[in-house]
């Protein structure tokens, strides 16, 4: 059982996480972190933050109901190679020695914030016609970002974000909206195979869940109020700072 103090951090950092994953992704580099500072390992931190995320994605979409009925075809094809990549990453995650998930995770959290910070130049390096069109290039990100999903739940909205920033062109607001359509769906597919096989903590992700679901919906009305390049500022600036110390520690 949790005291009452336990119960508040884990409950602010749902609500944090919620939120941030409502404004631009990347809710997950604050409930992994707590987690681990509360004393879990590494793997049981992850998969426990993965199924905390959930409720937080379905109160971002409540928030994004008219950019999702823009954005909806794309979210049914990108859905099932979302569906592979992220069962792929699971089944790694649970199969692979936990040591090595743990050496590879300030790693993993670097390349995220690095993909977010220079989506833009790589947008403007690809052929127009398939950035426009989301082809082959598109569908391949997606399966590797949801197999990055499926592996490591942290960081997951910022990668998505930005793959889907660099072959789509689409606003922010329609990016926000079909990110967290899709990383609902990753999220559904990992919470599947962690909770058959995967150490989850059942009490923190009720915390969590509960307090992340009011968070991601509060998220989404902070996003309509900030302008977007300041909302990838924040994300980049955030999980900078978290790679850093994750290296350190």
């Amino acid at each position: 059982m949790l005291d009452t103090v336990e119960v508040t951090v884990l409950a602010t950092a749902g609500f944090l996480a919620g939120a941030v994953n409502g404004v631009a992704g990347g809710g997950s580099l604050i409930s992994f972190p707590a987690l681990l500072a509360m004393g879990y390992s590494p793997v049981a931190a992850n998969v426990t933050s993965a199924l905390a995320a959930l409720p937080g994605y379905l109160g971002g979409l409540a928030g994004y109901r008219d950019e999702l009925a823009v954005v909806g075809p794309k979210a049914h094809r990108l859905a099932p190679v979302s569906v592979a990549g992220a069962a792929c990453g699971s089944v790694i995650l649970l199969s692979a020695p936990a040591e090595q998930f743990a050496s590879v995770v300030p790693f993993l959290v670097l390349a995220s914030v690095i993909a977010l910070a220079t989506q833009g130049t790589m947008a403007r390096r690809l052929d127009q016609s398939n950035t426009t069109a989301g082809g082959r290039g598109l569908l391949a990100g997606q399966f590797v970002v949801s197999l990055y999903g499926g592996y490591f739940a942290a960081g997951l909205g910022v990668m998505m974000l930005a793959v889907l920033g660099t072959f789509l062109s689409e606003d922010l607001h329609r990016l926000n909206a079909l990110k967290s359509a899709l990383s609902l769906v990753v999220g559904l597919v990992s919470a599947l195979c962690f909770t058959a096989f995967g150490p989850v903590e059942w009490v923190p992700v009720a915390v969590m869940s509960l307090a992340g679901l009011a968070g991601g919906r509060s998220g989404v009305v902070l996003a309509r109020r900030v302008p977007s390049h300041h909302l990838r500022r924040f994300i980049v600036g955030f999980g900078l700072v978290l790679s850093i110390a994750l290296f350190l520690r």
